[in-house]
């Protein structure tokens, strides 16, 4: 059982495959719309059921209860050590001379 008030992430439908609007590709209008959002669980809840969670801005948004204290996880891929270069010669470019770091 999740506590209320414990920060939360749900997941709710916006629009059925059949109900997105005419004119976008054919691999996104098979597919539902979906909103992903964080926020404060206003009662106890168990994962995978209706919650209602009050956001960081104070809307109340309803869903599917799909993670306790959700984080972000940006990852912007592998090292590419040809950026090193690149961000050298571009202020290079700008400044002149060498500049390191």
């Amino acid at each position: 059982m999740i506590k209320a008030e414990t920060w939360v992430g749900i997941c709710a439908t916006i629009l059925d495959a059949g109900s997105r609007a005419d004119g976008i590709p054919a691999d996104t209008a098979a597919v539902p719309l979906k909103m992903w959002v964080k926020g404060y669980l206003l009662a106890d809840c168990e994962i995978g059921s209706e919650a209602e969670i009050r956001t960081a801005t104070g809307r109340i948004e309803r869903g599917v209860l799909e993670e306790v204290q959700p984080h972000s996880n940006v990852d912007y891929g592998a090292f590419v050590p040809e950026m090193l270069k690149i961000g050298a010669d571009v202020k290079k470019v700008l400044f002149g001379g060498e500049i390191h770091g």
